[in-house]
């Protein structure tokens, strides 16, 4: 689901293309050491782009490091809405279609690997419809992203046998996210009538919600040590923004344009908001000791984007910008042994609507 803010970029060709007029020819080379980040990005070095072509995003790391699991919607891969793939984290093959995982069915999202790597855990609408559901009309101005009641979560192998289904309840069941401890999976449903938190076993027992203000309560992660969760959370206030927030639900929609990020410890209990920032702050992810957050913003924005990686402290104190892109980047996710993040950007995508993967060692 946090992949459909990059929707908002597709009409923004002529600034990709300032953007990325600075190189020409870095799409040529798998590695382009750091012609591939800004100057001002002091926390990346040695930036490498992992795929090109497509909407790609979501990519998060097996627990050995080696691997990346993410979502993409590229037609040359002859899918027609997004799907489920793994890849290499230190051989991408340009060029190569890269191992699908999910049935090519419906639509998936919100991949992550379990402990030991050799199955998955995503999101897919694939039993409620074989088809790619139908996207918003956004005729309306608003910008809104569909919450599919046909999505449930499942879990499958790296060949794409599905193993086991952990939801059947009716409603929206997807971003699922799973403990570094390798004990406890948090995922996003409506079954309450509202979006919230839930956690659950690795086989889908012993569910228990965590979250219940009204609002939009999703993309959850948990901390390096498995203690704490961080998400994103819209909170309609006024009677006006609650009969909206309620209106869109009720209709498969709700508009993401108003989020800040709340912790909590990972029961939910003793849950704080962190930013105040305005607009959309979403997609966020521990950084490796457990001390800060790094997650997408566009709160500096007048227009809707750029969105860039920001961090902060988890008093939300010591707010400092990471990327600076003139379009978008998001879903950030550092590797389990925290040398290297992996993030989705639409940097070197040659004045395309592209957005593509990208790994960079960490620099604190």
């Amino acid at each position: 689901m946090m992949k459909n803010f990059t929707i908002l970029f597709l009409t923004l060709s002529v600034i990709a293309c300032q953007q990325n007029a600075k190189s020409t020819n870095e799409s040529d080379s798998q590695t382009v050491s750091d012609t591939l980040k800004y100057d001002k990005e002091v926390h990346l070095k040695n930036v490498k782009q992992l795929t090109w072509g497509g909407n790609n995003a979501e990519a998060y790391w097996s627990f050995d490091g080696e691997s990346l699991v993410f979502q993409s919607d590229y037609s040359d891969w002859g899918v027609e809405c997004d799907q489920i793939f793994t890849l290499d984290a230190s051989n991408p093959k340009k060029g190569e279609m890269p191992n699908m995982v999910s049935t090519g069915l419906g639509r998936t999202t919100c991949a992550y690997f379990l402990p030991g790597d050799s199955l998955i855990v995503y999101g897919s609408t694939h039993l409620a419809d074989s088809l790619c559901p139908a996207t918003p009309d956004r005729n309306s101005g608003k910008y809104v992203w569909p919450i599919y009641a046909g999505y449930d979560i499942f879990v499958a192998d790296l060949d794409g046998k599905i193993v086991n289904q952990l939801t059947s309840e009716e409603g929206y069941d997807a971003e699922a996210t799973v403990s570094p401890n390798g004990d406890r999976i948090i995922f996003t449903s409506t079954r309450s009538g509202d979006l919230e938190l839930y956690t659950m076993n690795l086989d889908g027992s012993d569910v228990v919600q965590i979250t219940d203000e009204l609002g939009y309560d999703g993309g959850a992660f948990f901390s390096p040590d498995g203690s704490k969760i961080v998400w994103r959370a819209s909170r309609p206030q006024s009677e006006e923004e609650i009969v909206e927030y309620k209106g869109l639900l009720a209709q498969g929609l709700v508009q993401p344009t108003k989020m800040e990020l709340y912790v909590a410890n990972a029961d939910g209990s003793e849950a704080r908001k962190i930013t105040s920032l305005g607009n959309a702050n979403w997609a966020p992810f521990f950084t490796p000791d457990g001390q800060k957050i790094l997650f997408s913003s566009n709160h500096a924005s007048q227009r809707g984007f750029p969105f860039n990686l920001f961090m902060i402290n988890l008093d939300g104190t010591g707010l400092e910008q990471v990327t600076f892109d003139d379009t978008f980047d998001s879903f950030p996710m550092f590797s389990p042994d925290g040398k290297y993040l992996v993030w989705a950007s639409n940097r070197n995508n040659g004045g395309t609507r592209d957005t593509n993967l990208f790994v960079a060692e960490w620099v604190d």
